[in-house]
């Protein structure tokens, strides 16, 4: 492995068991207000576990899961799965929507209501994506498509395609579609950049052109609603250049916290790679997660690898 090899993976599984990290941090104040925050914690800042879903600590939710979910389907749907998709084949989405169903059926700590409907929906009918549906507009396809830019790594277009192939399973809204597209293209400029100060940089340009997302001055909602959740992941990952200070001030904003941290952690652990995480934070992290998400990263970058080279050869 290469130098530049190297640092890939630690940044790739950064953004990962950064997610992890955030989504198990800000479960245990997710739906809480700033101020029941301050008056019960006084500064979040330690996985304990509880909260509404009386997790165990350490324990994460639904946005790291479904994230494993979507990353077992696209390794067994392997370079040719990803391959098909690329050419309007749609095994891959089908093995996608089928992974979905499994974690359903494992009985999930929590699962969104419109992740729910899209999964009954598909069970159902077949259809691998609904109608377009005001009601979609939440943050539900973007909280888990880390995968999907891991494995597309080298082919943007492939990426596209693949994120919105995921997402409309459940999720089938302009401003989803917009989100999940522009988180991914910013954590993948970060996998390829050691320079910090991209992710501001990028996000600004994203959000010039996309105004829905403008995050500054921040609104202050932390909602699940799609353009909530990103304006809060941004204001403060932007604002905040040390992963836990990002993801502190993240997930005291309340709300939908196991989302907005996860999502906050994911971009600033890409910034800081792996061997840049809070030790204390990764310890209390549940070893078959951790064990499960270093997995997934190796064979997710070697699929994307293989995908390269193969289009280079």
């Amino acid at each position: 492995m290469s130098d530049w090899d190297g640092r890939l993976y630690d940044k790739a599984l950064g953004a990962y068991l950064g997610l992890a990290i955030g989504d198990a941090l800000g479960a245990t104040v997710e739906f809480m207000r700033p101020r029941e925050i301050q008056a019960q914690y006084g500064v979040h800042r330690d996985i304990v576990g509880g909260g509404w879903l009386r997790l165990a600590r350490g324990q994460v939710t639904d946005d790291t899961t479904m994230s494993l979910a979507l990353g077992d389907a696209l390794l067994l749907g392997g370079e040719e799965g990803l391959r098909g998709l690329a050419h309007g084949d749609t095994g891959l989405t089908r093995g996608i929507a089928d992974a979905y169903v499994r974690w359903w059926r494992g009985k999930p700590v929590d699962c969104g209501h419109t992740c729910r409907r899209g999964i009954l929906r598909y069970l159902h009918d077949g259809t691998l994506a609904g109608p377009l549906n005001e009601g979609d507009g939440g943050n539900g396809a973007l909280m888990r498509n880390l995968p999907a830019a891991l494995a597309t790594l080298g082919d943007d277009a492939l990426f596209e395609q693949l994120s919105l192939a995921q997402a409309h399973i459940t999720h089938h809204h302009p401003l989803s579609d917009a989100a999940t597209l522009g988180l991914g293209h910013l954590l993948r400029n970060q996998l390829s950049s050691d320079d910090p100060t991209l992710l501001n940089q990028t996000a600004l340009q994203w959000v010039s052109t996309q105004p829905a997302f403008r995050f500054t001055p921040y609104p202050g909602r932390a909602t699940a609603y799609v353009v909530d959740t990103v304006q809060t992941v941004l204001h403060h990952v932007t604002l905040h250049g040390f992963f836990e200070d990002a993801l502190v001030a993240t997930v005291n904003q309340g709300d939908d916290a196991d989302t907005t941290g996860a999502l906050a952690g994911m971009l600033a652990g890409a910034r800081c790679g792996a061997s840049g995480l809070p030790p204390r934070w990764l310890q209390r992290l549940q070893p078959a997660i951790v064990q499960a998400i270093t997995d997934q990263t190796s064979g997710l970058l070697a699929l994307a690898q293989r995908l390269s080279e193969a289009a280079h050869a």
